[in-house]
């Protein structure tokens, strides 16, 4: 049986854009805007399972890194 859902850590890109890693597994994805990354996570997640284990739901969980003086 396969897992129900996949997580992805996204984060802002240095270079601009948005970078995406999965949780537990060996998959990383990168887009311009979320919405291109929405579409590149669900390809990346078709690539890396066959269908009969490839999760139902991906989730993807946005990290912001802000820095402000103390």
């Amino acid at each position: 049986m396969s897992e129900t859902e996949i997580v992805f850590a996204v984060q802002e890109s240095p270079e601009g854009g948005y970078e995406a890693r999965a949780l537990g597994h060996g998959i990383f994805t990168q887009a311009g805007t979320l919405e291109e990354l929405k579409t590149a996570a669900q390809g990346a997640v078709r690539c890396h399972f066959d269908e009969a284990s490839r999760p139902r739901v991906i989730r993807l969980h946005l990290v912001k890194d802000e820095v402000i003086p103390a």
